[in-house]
Formats: structure tokens, sequence, C-alpha cells
């Protein structure tokens, strides 16, 4: 019998080709028609430490969000085994290499000491002996695991023969061996395998044969001894196209789309990525000739790049900048120069875990209220967060719309969760997508010009270069823009670029499109969330409604400002002891953000803020554990 979803875990060191094999398997199943998000875990160093690939593949939907046990695990080396061997679920597939078998616990130095510990203590309790083999023999004989052992190196044989690759070279291919596994167990065809394989390596043919050759070789020994128990059934996702886009990949083509211009960036762990895609692409071209082009900057740091983005907007363009915690950091004192002289210029943050460097390759949503109260004293910013990679897309240009209408910085709040996660995405509706340049004057009479004037909340903006003189400082400054400390010039100054200005954002951007409500409010219980809470809010609640728990979700959008009547309207239907928030921070900022603006108090919450992400299991567990009392606090802690 086929399935609707499959889980899939595949790790080994970093460095080893993770990320080959997860963007071969992703592009040969979307090739298929299915659905595919797959996320990348792995340590902060370039190679040697344990990196591991997590994929959630369906027949009938893009999957939201991730969950353990999974059907496979596909091991690349001892260490990933030791790490994730109660990861697997009972009937479920583990691969490891026979040639590993004696490995002890104690000779794996790239794993972490505290794991180790742990592993020991646990085994001990199991009467695991400390070697591969003997976890091998307890996972088969009294899990129930399916064990598929493998001689990579007699794999790899078959290779040399055919090819006569060397020793060096034939290391490269270990990664290959799970594709053929799972492509065996789900009984995919070899042309989407090589379909992922041409893509990952476009322009090198001996490249593509080799692998061939390997994949179809485990496959064929894979179906005839266990057959395609990991099938999935035909798939039902009713689109046309898919993409096959990460979440630095989608932010850039929204930006594109969404007219950007330039983009400064100090590269930085894990928003470099997008800057990377989109330099690219810096030349836009249709039919041979140029449609406009794109300016993406490296700088040589962080203060840099956000002055930079603010001279590009001043001078008329889409501008924006990208980086993650410690970067957005050092460009608190330029964001607050962009309020002083009403710039609208566009910050991208790719939330890791902080403070300092932190976990650097690792997820959090720890920079909400940072973001909101950066840079010194009192201005209007914007603050939104995306909850996926479709809503990412359509926020970047979201954004670049709100920063000139309301001209103001806009802080568009991501993660690492999304930037290192790749999925199927159906292709955007263009036609949907509206450009709104708001006040902008390109061409103007020479001569001073009242870049400030008082007497609407957003005054006409003209560009440097368009004729008009205009004047721009980091001090309080009179309507042209020229340095006055006049108490009265200073009230009217300072309301204008903050109360004002964040009244009528308020007033009109609709509540709805700043925060969205899943379900109805006749709901058991309400779960509030931002970001890519979502993805596994949702599936979390659907897996409670089939156990007769009816929930809906509150999903924030706009930070700041928050709609904080529409927001309290919805709270007040649930009442304190139905509602739980659940967030990646310590703190539960959504919580307080909610409470500073309407006064409502949430009691009952759901953190993770170990670096990994939420999964769909363990929100599940924690929210059932919640509605059973009035108050309480859920850390979740499932993390490898």
């Amino acid at each position: 019998m086929a399935n609707d979803k499959v889980y899939l875990l595949i790790g080994g060191a970093q460095g080893s080709g993770i990320e080959t094999t997860s963007y071969v398997l992703t592009a040969a199943l979307a090739r298929r028609g299915y659905g595919v998000l797959s996320n990348r875990e792995y340590f902060s160093n370039i190679v040697g430490r344990h990196s591991y690939i997590q994929m959630a593949v369906s027949s009938e939907e893009i999957p939201r969000s991730h969950t353990f046990p999974v059907d496979f695990v596909g091991a690349i080396d001892a260490e990933t085994v030791f790490t994730h061997y109660d990861d697997v679920r009972e009937g479920g597939y583990l691969l490891y290499d026979k040639d590993t078998q004696n490995t002890r616990l104690i000779q794996i130095k790239s794993m972490e000491s505290e794991l180790a510990e742990r592993l020991k203590e646990r085994f001990q309790e199991l009467g695991i002996e400390l070697k591969l083999a003997s976890l091998i023999d307890y996972l088969a004989n009294n899990v129930g695991v399916k064990v598929i052992g493998l001689s990579y190196r007699a794999v790899l044989d078959k290779l040399r023969q055919k090819y006569g690759l060397g020793l060096a070279q034939l290391q490269r291919y270990r990664s290959s061996i799970p594709i053929g596994v799972v492509a065996g167990l789900m009984d995919l065809d070899i042309d989407s395998v090589v379909y992922g394989l041409s893509k990952r390596f476009a322009g090198r043919q001996k490249i593509v044969e080799t692998n061939r050759f390997l994949v179809t070789e485990i496959m064929e020994e894979v179906k005839e001894l266990y057959g395609s128990p990991l099938k999935l059934e035909k798939s039902k996702l009713d689109h046309d196209e898919l993409l096959l886009v990460s979440g630095n990949d989608i932010v850039g083509m929204g930006k594109a789309v969404g007219g950007l211009r330039f983009q400064s960036y100090y590269p930085i762990t894990p928003a470099a990525d997008e800057s990377l895609f989109l330099e690219r692409y810096e030349s836009l071209r249709a039919d041979g000739e140029s449609k406009g082009s794109m300016l993406i900057f490296q700088t040589e740091d962080e203060i840099a790049a956000i002055t930079s983005a603010i001279g590009a907007a001043l001078a008329g363009v889409r501008s924006s900048t990208t980086t993650s915690g410690p970067g957005f950091s050092l460009m608190a004192e330029g964001i607050g120069w962009a309020g002083m002289n009403e710039v609208p210029v566009v910050i991208t943050i790719y939330q890791r875990g902080g403070p300092s460097t932190g976990l650097p390759t690792r997820g959090s949503q720890a920079d909400m209220l940072f973001s909101i109260f950066a840079g010194h004293g009192e201005f209007a910013k914007i603050v939104i967060s995306s909850g996926d990679h479709m809503e990412a897309f359509y926020d970047s240009i979201w954004a670049f719309n709100l920063a000139e209408r309301y001209q103001t910085p806009v802080i568009h709040l991501l993660d690492k969760f999304l930037a290192n996660s790749i999925t199927t995405l159906p292709v955007p509706d263009f036609s949907s997508i509206r450009i709104e340049r708001g006040k902008i004057i390109l061409e103007a009479d020479k001569g001073p010009f009242k870049r400030f004037d008082t007497s609407e909340t957003i005054s006409p903006r003209p560009v440097i270069g368009s004729g008009a003189i205009t004047w721009y400082t980091g001090d309080e400054h009179d309507e042209y823009g020229h340095i006055s400390e006049d108490p009265v010039n200073r009230d009217i100054m300072y309301e204008k670029r903050t109360v004002k200005k964040l009244e009528l954002i308020d007033k009109e951007v609709p509540p709805e499109e700043r925060v969205q409500l899943y379900g109805s409010t006749d709901a058991d219980f309400l779960l509030v969330g931002w970001g890519m809470v979502k993805g596994p809010a949702l599936d979390a609640l659907r897996e409670l409604e089939g156990e007769g728990i009816k929930g809906a979700y509150l999903s924030l959008r706009m930070l700041n400002p928050l709609p904080s009547e529409y927001v309290l309207g919805i709270l007040e239907k649930f009442g304190q002891d139905k509602i739980i928030v659940a967030e990646h921070n310590i703190m539960a900022q959504a919580a307080q953000l909610i409470r500073m603006n309407t006064g409502f108090q949430i009691k009952k919450q759901v953190l993770k803020y170990n670096g990994r992400p939420i999964f769909k299991m363990e929100l599940a567990d924690a929210i059932k554990l919640l509605l059973e009392k009035k108050e309480g606090r859920v850390v979740l802690k499932y993390a490898k």
C-alpha cells in the first residue's frame, strides 16, 4: 500500500556532501510532483562536525513542518547512527555502512562531549555495548527497525572498476549512496534522479553519469531485497509548475520582482546566501534587452551596509540590506539616522541564536523586541514577519511598498529555519502584485525644497538628483532639513515622525493583512505565534482536531505597529484560560508585545530556545498539557 507522506533524515559529517544529497532528492521528488520540505541542521564549522537533512515528502500537500520519529534514517558515517538511533520509528528503515560496525562511541572525536555522555548513560540503561554493531543489533531485534547494511567500500569499488576513479575521488560519492537507497525504497524512477543530478551538476556530465551508475546499482539491489515500502501515492497536488527554492532564494526573488535596485551586505550566516543568490542576477534582461539592473554590494562591515543602503534610498532606488543578529546590532545607529530623515530602507534580518556570536547556524526568534526598539530615541518603524516561503516572497515586496509609502525603515524578520529550508512552491500570482512608491518625486524644480513639510504626515520626497535642493542631518531639523533645536519645532517634527506616522499606518493598513486567524473563534483554544512557528502550529492543530480537540491559530505578521484593538478583540473571545503562545525564545516576546499593546496577559507559553526547530509532535503534546492547566510554561527540548 502506497503512503501519502514520508519523513526522511540523512546525516553525515559537515562537508561530506549532505547538502548535495538533499538537493538531488528534493529535485527528483519535486519533478514527480510531490510536495517537499527539507531543512538542514549543521554546526558552525566548515568541515567535520555532524550535519543532517530532514525531509518531509507528501503526495497530498506541500509539507509545512517536520516531526519525529521518521520513516528512514540514512547514515553516511557512524556518528549519524549513534546520534539518531532513536529517531527512526518502529518498522522504519536505517541505512548504515557495514564497514563501520566495529566503531566505538569513544572513537568519534567530532561528537560533542555532552552528547557522548548522555549516550553512554542511555546505552548503559538499555544494556547496549558502546559499539555500533551492538546498537544496530538492538535496533533490529528490540525496536523493530529494518536495518539496511551496505559495505560502502564495496559499493564504491564497483565505481572504481567501471570508471577508474582514485580513492580521493571515490570518497566524494559516499553521499550518493543514500540517494540510491531512498530511490529504491520510494520507487523513484532513475530519470527523476538524473534530473536532480543534472540540476546540481549542470555542465558536468561525467559526474552525472558516474552518479547515475552508482544510484542505479543501489536502487535495484534495494528494491530486490526490500521492495519499495516507502513508495508514495501518485501526486494529488494541483499545480502545473512548482518552484524549488530555499528561504534565501525566495526572499531574493521577491525583492527582484518588487523592484530592488540596490542591496548591501556583509557576509554573515544565515543571511549571506540571499545576496549571493541575487549576485547571479544583477543584470536583468528580457528578449536580449536590458530591463534594468540590481547592484548587490558587499561592504567592509555592517555599518557601511546600512549607510550605503540609506544613501541608495535617498537617491531614489528601492534599497535594502540583509543581515543577522550581530550585524543588526551594528546597524542600530544607522537605522536611527534613517528614522530621523524619514528614509524608506528595508532591513532583512535572518534571526539566529544569540546573544553575541551565539549559535551562528541555529535558529531563533529572539530579535523581535530588539527590532521594534532598535535605535535610540523614538521614531516610527515597521516590523513585519513571514510565516512560510510564500509569505516571505510577498512580504519582501510588501516591505518595499510600506517603506516608500510611509517613508520609514521597514524591518523584515525571518530566521534560520526559513533561510535553510528548501521547499516546493507554486508559482506566485504575479497579477496580484502592486508596486506602491508613495510620494516620490523623480524630477523637481531647482531650488530649496521642504523635504520635511509638516502640513501633512507623509511629505513629498524628491530624490537626490531630482533638481530639488534638500538637506539631511542626524540632528533635529526644520522642514528644509536645517539643524534646529527650537522646542516648538522639536515637538512638531518628533510627533510627525513618530506618533502621527504610526497612527496613519494603523488606520490605513487593514488589520486582516497584519494578523491572520486560522480557524474560528468558537474553537476550544487559541494558539498565538509568529514567523516559522506557523507550519508546526497548523499541523499540530490538525493532529489535535483528529483527537477531538479543536484549535485556532493567530499568526502575527505586522509586529509594529500591532493592530491592538483587532488582536484584543480576538483574544477576549477566547479568554485567558484558552490562549497559548508559542515562540522560539525564552522571554515569550510575542506575549510581552501583546501585553504592552493591549494589556492582555497570555499566561500559557510553549517556548523553545535550544536552536532547533519546533517539531509538530512536541508542540501538539505541549498544547495538550497546557490545556489541562490554568497557566504554565512548557519548554520544548527535542534536539540532536
